[in-house]
């Protein structure tokens, strides 16, 4: 079995597959800041529907996004440490592609756009294309770009237009009007391309897309806070007593 997980939108999703693509349980649940909390207790659910249990799982999917730094991190991590207490391979996905197989999957055709919260009033985004394909093994859609981040307003007009996947429609409907597919990834269909890509020995790393840095950074050094400043450094050299200490005015502007 393929056990897929997502947490890059909205959503925490978690799937298990057989290894030919038959969904044996998925669990869905709508909530941005329940990551953490949620994701865990997902997949032993998914593993009882499925009346299986961790040494069922021969394959782990992950999706990397793009996505907010700490959900997107929380799902990819727990699909790491998963598969490295299995000793089983790890498949990274981007989110995007997920979404697309579903649109595609439901009867799509021809070009679409994926947009997701980036947050910060902005979206990520990607374009597709459907292919035409005999062969199942095969994915039946190409990206043609992305994902990229920025202003929902201000992606081209050509991009606009086309039908939309992602809860972008939903966050700027004035911007992203026409809605399709999808609003969060499926872990379904995240594993469904996992599949098809493994079964045709594509890499698949699982390095996260985060595409800008974190909200969150570390401090810089702390600048020290008896620094000559560069007049009194040039009074210094001319005399090593032109500032004592015990002046309070010494090395003051005039």
């Amino acid at each position: 079995m393929l056990l897929a997980l997502d947490t890059s939108t909205s959503a925490v999703t978690v799937a298990l597959l057989s290894l030919d693509g038959g969904l044996l349980a998925e669990q869905h649940v709508v909530d941005a800041r329940g990551t953490t909390e949620l994701l865990a207790p997902l997949v032993a659910r998914v593993l009882d529907d499925a009346g299986s249990t961790p040494a069922d799982v021969e394959l782990v999917a992950v999706g990397t996004g793009p996505g907010p730094f700490t959900g997107l991190r929380v799902g990819i991590v727990t699909g790491l440490t998963f598969a490295h207490a299995r000793r089983i391979p790890v498949l990274g996905v981007p989110s995007h592609d997920a979404l697309a197989h579903a649109w595609v999957l439901a009867g799509g055709q021809g070009s679409l756009l994926v947009a997701t919260d980036a947050r910060r009033k902005e979206v990520y985004t990607s374009v597709y294309e459907t292919v035409a394909s005999g062969d199942e093994t095969h994915l039946p859609w190409r990206r043609l770009s992305g994902p990229t981040v920025g202003k929902a307003a201000e992606l081209p007009e050509a991009e606009r237009a086309l039908p939309i996947a992602g809860r972008g429609t939903v966050l700027y409907p004035d911007a992203l009007p026409h809605a399709a597919g999808s609003l969060d990834v499926s872990a379904a269909a995240l594993g469904g391309v996992a599949l098809v890509r493994h079964r045709l020995g594509e890499e698949q790393p699982t390095e996260p897309l985060y595409l800008r840095r974190p909200d969150a950074t570390m401090p810089g050094a702390p600048k020290p806070a008896l620094v000559p400043r560069p007049q009194d450094q040039q009074a210094l050299r001319r005399d090593p007593h032109a500032l004592d200490p015990r002046d309070p005015t010494a090395g003051a502007d005039q």
